[in-house]
């Protein structure tokens, strides 16, 4: 599942996390901008036979909807890089319900492409499957830009053996938690931003909301894949990209936990259930596949002026933004938001010279992440940009760097050092660096997913009534190994920290 993505509504803020966080569903890849540009994959895998010829690169990433002038964005993309660095793109999306099965899929099979967006939830199964390059010694070679570009401590945190097998996306790579609050209804109701601070403290002002808006309104409007976003932020996934297994991030102790059975989870989704029940969440909540574009409350992974895109996409004239948790370091913070090369690419140099120029230069930084200059985006200045659409089907966190894209017009100007900031000032997880070696558990772990699968949309929506659900979860999740994975992630952070 992906994350963070009530962001995905902003293409902008935030990184993708595993979990239970997915954002708004989008187009399929079968959309007609990724038929139409289907017949690039064959120059993808394959070398160049001709002199001079720009190889063609497919880059599969995750996004919303094709607008009708998105082949035509691409060709402005391709003529700009193919004079930069000879090198174009096929850039495919995969839509936001069906990413997930999308890319297993394209994994699975062994469908060609040369670059490919993961995240912490899909990326130790991938790299442990062959289908990634090691980059370790490459990234350093040819392309030192990029590497000297991003910090020592993200690109150890997408190691896996002590090898590199990503470019992670350097932008709000540790995470903070805002609670976001459409502001007219702030006002209205009288809400104290100030005085929330828990779940708990959400309770009151979603009921006055309900009382006051009718019996169709829902303040907390949730789809399947995503839930409520951040739901489990207090425990330290270890790159597993599976929820119900952590370590609490404060937890000097490092002890691996079944995290459903905890007693602060157990409360959360006990509150989750009741405003379920209550109307207070959508009643479609666990089928629901992609977010309206406007929601009266949402929780997300963001940075400060954020909610500038949210606003624009959304159509209303403000958003209130809480700060909840972080900045924090986890290792899975730092693998949200990743960009693969495949291990069967003839063009690995080239695709890490591609991903070099999306995190150095900033033109292309801007066209990738907000569309066609003129028709999706004007410049007001060399660093700040004015939308004109809401259309533009890429989400930029997914790309590159932040620290070298234009902040849009209403957001401070000094956003993204805001963000540097942010990560700067980031406390670390207690198990920061550790990374969960499945190579001896993949069998348990693609069971114990399996099992989570069944339960988990109707679960981290409020749908079912956890104190009926969570044991008889937590029964099939240890017959399917999970008491085996605990002990084995145990074994190895121990000794991960004794070294």
């Amino acid at each position: 599942m992906i994350g963070a993505a009530a962001l995905a509504l902003t293409g902008l803020a935030g990184c993708a996390k595993s979990d239970n966080n997915n954002g708004a569903s989008g187009a399929a890849a079968s959309s007609p901008a990724a038929s139409a540009s289907s017949a690039a994959s064959a120059s993808s895998s394959a070398p160049a036979t001709k002199s001079g010829e720009v190889p063609t690169l497919v880059w599969w990433t995750i996004g919303g909807q094709i607008p009708a002038n998105y082949d035509k964005a691409i060709e402005k993309i391709n003529e700009y890089t193919a004079e930069k660095i000879g090198v174009k793109i096929d850039l495919r999306v995969a839509g936001w319900g069906e990413w997930d099965t999308k890319i297993n899929t394209i994994v699975n099979s062994g469908e060609p492409f040369d670059i490919m967006f993961t995240n912490n939830g899909k990326y130790s199964q991938q790299v442990n499957m062959g289908a990634f390059a090691d980059i370790t010694d490459l990234v350093q070679s040819a392309t030192p830009d990029l590497y000297g570009l991003v910090p020592k401590m993200v690109w150890d945190g997408t190691r896996i053996g002590g090898k590199v097998y990503a470019v992670p996306t350097y932008k709000d790579s540790s995470a903070t938690q805002y609670w976001v609050f459409d502001d007219a209804l702030v006002k209205k109701y009288n809400i104290d931003l100030a005085g929330i601070k828990t779940m708990q403290d959400l309770d009151k002002p979603f009921r006055d909301i309900k009382a006051g808006e009718g019996k169709s309104y829902y303040p907390l409007s949730l789809t399947q894949g995503e839930g409520f976003n951040g739901f489990f932020n207090a425990y330290d996934d270890m790159t597993l990209g599976f929820a119900p297994i952590g370590v609490k991030t404060d937890d000097g102790s490092r002890k691996v936990v079944s995290v459903l059975e905890q007693a602060d989870t157990m409360a959360n989704l006990k509150l989750m259930h009741q405003w379920y029940k209550d109307g207070i969440i959508n009643p479609d909540a666990p089928t629901k596949i992609e977010a309206d574009p406007y929601r009266p409350f949402f929780s997300a992974q963001a940075f400060p002026g954020a909610e500038v895109n949210w606003q624009i996409n959304a159509g209303i004239e403000k958003y209130d933004m809480v700060k909840i948790s972080g900045p924090i370091y986890t290792t899975s913070t730092i693998q949200g938001s990743m960009n693969a090369i495949s291990a069967n690419s003839k063009y690995k140099e080239e695709a890490l010279k591609y991903l070099q120029l999306v995190n150095t230069d900033a033109k292309l930084r801007n066209m990738l992440a907000f569309g066609e200059e003129g028709v999706d985006f004007d410049y007001v200045s060399d660093k700040v940009v004015e939308r004109k659409t809401d259309t533009w089907p890429l989400a930029a966190y997914t790309q590159g760097t932040f620290f070298n894209l234009a902040v849009t017009k209403g957001a401070p100007e000094d956003q993204w050092e805001q963000v540097r900031k942010l990560n700067e000032a980031a406390t670390s997880s207690t198990i920061l660096g550790f990374a969960l070696d499945i190579t001896d558990l993949a069998t348990e772990v693609a069971n114990v997913k399996s099992v989570w699968s069944k339960y988990s949309y109707e679960l981290v929506t409020g749908a079912s009534d956890p104190e009926k659900q969570v044991p008889k979860i937590a029964d099939e999740l240890k017959k399917a190994g999970m008491d085996k994975i605990i002990q084995a992630a145990q074994a190895q952070i121990d000794a991960y920290f004794k070294a």
